[in-house]
C-alpha cells in the first residue's frame, strides 16, 4: 500500500465488523463475499469502502447512506484483457481439441481457423474494453464497439440487433447492473451469424444460461466463457461437455500481479481521503 498517513493504523481481519469497530477506511479482500447490511451498519465510522473488484454489483444496494463505495478499475485491465485475447486465439486455433488430443497421445493433425481478417464487436468500452481493442489491432481484424449509449466511434446498445449479424466475435465486457442483466439472451444469440464466437469476460448472470446452452447445443456457434451463471458451474452441466465451448473458472483478473496492483490503489485511495482529496473510482449508481 505504500507509506500511510500518520495516525493511520492498518488493521487485518475476517470480520471488520466484530474486530474493528472504528474502521472509517475498509478495504475487503479481492474475490470475498460482501459483508451483510446490518454487518456494514455495525461499522459506525465507517466512511469509504474501497473494493479490490472491477465489478460493484456485489455491493450496490447494501452500502449504508452516507459510505462512499469506490471500485478497482483499472486493476485488472491487463489481466482481463490478456485473457480474452488468450481466448479468442486458443479457440480460433482449435486449441482445446488438441489439448484433449495430447492427453489421449494422438497426433491429430487438422487445419484450424485463423483471427487474421475477423470482424470483432466488443460490447462494453470501458477501461478493459478499450484495452482489448488495443491488443486486438496487430492481429488484422476490423474492431468495433458497443457503449451504453452511442458517441463518436462507438456505437449505442440500441445497435446491437443490426450490427451482431455483421461480426465474427462478440466480446461481453460490460458491469453487471439491472440494465445489463439478462441482456445477452435468445434473441441476442440467435441474432449472431453463423460460426461465430461469443466470449464472456463480464459476469455470468449478464447471459442468460439457459438461452446461451440452447444455441450452443445446435454448434450454430461458439463461446469462450470465464464466467458462468450460476458460479461455480454445477458438474454435469452441458456447458461442461460442449465441444463448442472454451471454458475457465473467472481466472480473468487472478494473475501474480493483481495484489500488488489492488493495494497499490487502496493505498493511493487511503492517502486521497486521509488528505481530505476526491477520490478515484466512486460508484455511482451501480458501477
Amino acid at each position: 500500500m505504500g507509506e500511510l498517513p500518520d495516525g493511520v493504523d492498518v488493521v487485518v481481519s475476517q470480520h471488520p465488523d466484530k474486530d474493528a469497530e472504528a474502521v472509517e477506511f475498509l478495504v475487503p479482500p479481492f474475490l470475498g463475499s460482501a459483508l451483510s447490511p446490518e454487518a456494514l451498519a455495525s461499522l459506525d465510522r465507517l466512511r469509504v469502502i474501497q473494493l479490490l473488484t472491477a465489478g460493484a454489483d456485489a455491493w450496490v444496494g447494501r452500502v449504508p447512506e452516507g459510505v462512499i463505495l469506490c471500485d478497482g478499475r483499472g486493476i485488472h485491465t491487463t489481466a482481463t484483457s490478456e485473457w480474452v485475447l488468450a481466448a479468442i486465439l486458443s479457440y480460433v486455433r482449435d486449441f482445446p481439441s488438441f489439448v484433449r488430443a495430447q492427453a489421449r497421445e494422438e497426433w491429430t493433425y487438422h487445419v484450424t481457423d485463423e483471427l487474421a481478417g475477423k470482424r470483432v464487436l466488443i460490447v462494453g468500452a470501458g477501461a478493459i474494453g478499450e484495452a482489448i481493442a488495443r491488443r486486438l489491432e496487430p492481429f488484422e481484424v476490423t474492431v468495433e464497439r458497443v457503449a451504453r449509449t452511442a458517441r463518436e466511434g462507438v456505437y449505442g446498445v440500441a445497435d446491437l440487433p443490426r450490427l451482431l449479424p455483421q461480426f465474427d466475435i462478440v466480446v461481453l465486457i460490460v458491469p453487471l447492473t439491472s440494465e445489463t442483466r439478462g441482456m445477452v439472451d435468445a434473441e441476442f444469440l440467435a441474432a449472431m451469424r453463423d460460426g461465430a464466437l461469443f466470449v464472456n469476460a463480464a459476469r455470468g448472470p449478464v447471459v442468460v444460461t439457459e438461452a446461451l446452452t440452447a444455441e450452443l447445443a445446435t454448434g450454430r456457434i461458439g463461446a469462450a466463457l470465464d464466467v458462468t451463471d450460476p458460479e461455480p458451474l454445477p458438474a454435469g452441466h452441458p456447458l461442461w461437455s460442449m465441444p463448442n465451448v472454451l471454458l475457465t473458472p473467472h481466472v480473468g483478473g487472478s494473475v501474480r500481479g493483481t495484489l500488488r496492483r489492488a493495494y497499490a490503489l487502496a493505498g493511493e485511495q487511503l492517502r486521497r481521503y486521509a488528505a481530505g482529496e476526491p477520490l478515484e473510482n466512486v460508484v455511482v449508481d451501480e458501477y
